[in-house]
């Protein structure tokens, strides 16, 4: 019934929008030319940046990859339903850590019965493709899938790629993200062609370790030692990967009721930017595994010329785990409850210029110096181990680079922070229980 309904209200709106989520894995906040990098060209995310809406203030669902992926298709703090960390490295035997749970309801899961073609490509992280660990992209909503459990070396890929089946030799020569892009592209003009909708997840593994790059790529970058000529050139070639979809789009004439979002997974790798580790976190302090925000805030886009004809700048906060309430929202769907993500449209039409509603954060292991809990409220942020020990409080707004802890000036907004903290902190426990 409830399909039926949707697909009566079609007959008298707008066809509904396609949707692509496009994520760069370890990209960080000053990795692109539109965010002040001098080194990097990164024309395509730019011409994006100059026509769509930018986000100066957006955070990943976590500080590693595979919880920020799954906040992205469940609306969900990874902490509610179990991927803690980032699973198994590597094109290894070893199983993933997390799989994501089958009770967890998808973005692809909500819009299939909407009467949209699903697709994952690229870096899915989120589960294996079988065994005690599997949680695939089929398990999950998707059609089609053109993608690797883990991560991969980003040109000449090893042959850890299924796309629904085995995938050969010849598939996986040359450029990685141009591999990937492929196969979504395909994707995207059967459906084009079919007249249906379509929701295309694009997850590129640029530019992750073991990053490389094409001859023609690093071209420009040659006067750098290797580890930042290729990185450079890795995240030139996601750029033109970029530019190329943007370009498939038009071609189509399905560029203007197109919802395309870009962003990154976390910050950079690195204990600092050297030329061992050239990912650039901005003026930001941290970096990747870190809750500082040069671990969590990363560059972010919206293109969807139907509803944003003209360029934007939001700096309100906004986060992965936004996408499926905003996405629901913009379809008329009702959204489910306890979501950590809010409908982002009253923010993106002007209706109201901050966040009202908080972001929390929790993660494990090495944390490179943060604490591992973390509490965003308009302009304050608390980091904190819940542990009685020393707390860090920010004011983000007059203090973005975070250098001056006010938890001692300001105890009443700290202890109303922690408060808030450790309720959802609790509510967490009680979702991973089934309760």
């Amino acid at each position: 019934m409830r399909r039926r309904h949707f697909l009566q209200l079609l007959a008298a709106s707008p066809a509904p929008p396609n949707i692509i989520l496009a994520m760069a894995d370890d990209q960080g906040w000053g990795d692109t030319s539109y965010n002040g990098n001098h080194i990097l060209s990164t024309p395509n995310l730019d011409a994006m940046a100059k026509a769509a809406i930018r986000f100066d203030r957006f955070y990943s669902g976590a500080p590693v990859c595979s919880p920020t992926r799954g906040s992205a298709l469940t609306g969900r703090h990874p902490f509610r339903y179990g991927i803690f960390f980032a699973n198994a490295d590597g094109g290894t035997d070893s199983p993933s850590k997390y799989p994501l749970p089958a009770r967890e309801q998808t973005l692809p899961e909500f819009l299939k019965p909407l009467g949209y073609s699903t697709g994952h490509f690229g870096k899915w992280h989120l589960g294996d493709f079988s065994g005690l660990m599997r949680s695939a992209p089929t398990d999950n909503g998707f059609d089609e899938f053109f993608s690797t459990t883990r991560k991969v070396t980003t040109v000449n890929p090893e042959s850890y790629w299924t796309h629904n089946g085995p995938v050969s030799a010849a598939q996986l020569e040359g450029d990685d993200s141009r591999i990937l892009m492929d196969a979504a592209v395909s994707f995207i003009e059967r459906a084009a062609q079919a007249g249906k909708p379509f929701f295309a997840v694009i997850w590129f593994h640029a530019p992750h370790e073991p990053v490389a790059a094409t001859e023609r790529h690093r071209a420009p970058y040659t006067q750098y030692p290797s580890k930042p000529e290729n990185y450079y050139g890795a995240i030139a070639s996601l750029d033109e990967q970029m530019g190329r979809l943007r370009e498939t789009l038009r071609y189509l004439k399905i560029e203007r009721n197109t919802m395309l979002w870009y962003a990154s997974d976390n910050g950079p790798e690195g204990d600092r930017q050297s030329a061992a580790w050239p990912g650039n976190a901005g003026p930001f302090r941290g970096r990747k595994r870190s809750l500082f925000e040069g671990g969590i805030r990363v560059p972010a886009l919206l293109e969807w010329p139907a509803r944003y004809s003209s360029p934007k700048v939001i700096r309100a906060a906004a986060s992965t785990s936004d996408y499926l309430p905003t996405i629901l929202s913009a379809l008329n769907q009702p959204l489910p409850k306890e979501l950590d993500g809010i409908n982002l449209l009253p923010i993106l039409d002007g209706k109201r210029p901050l966040r009202q509603s908080p972001l929390a954060f929790e993660t494990i292991n090495d944390s490179r110096g943060s604490p591992k809990l973390g509490w965003i409220e308009d302009r304050w942020k608390l980091l904190t181990n819940l542990d009685g020990k020393e707390e860090m409080l920010f004011d983000l707004d007059a203090d973005p680079e975070e250098q001056m802890n006010l938890a001692g000036s300001q105890p009443r907004i700290a202890s109303s922070l922690r408060a808030k903290l450790e309720r959802w902190r609790a509510s967490c426990a009680r979702s991973r229980q089934g309760l």
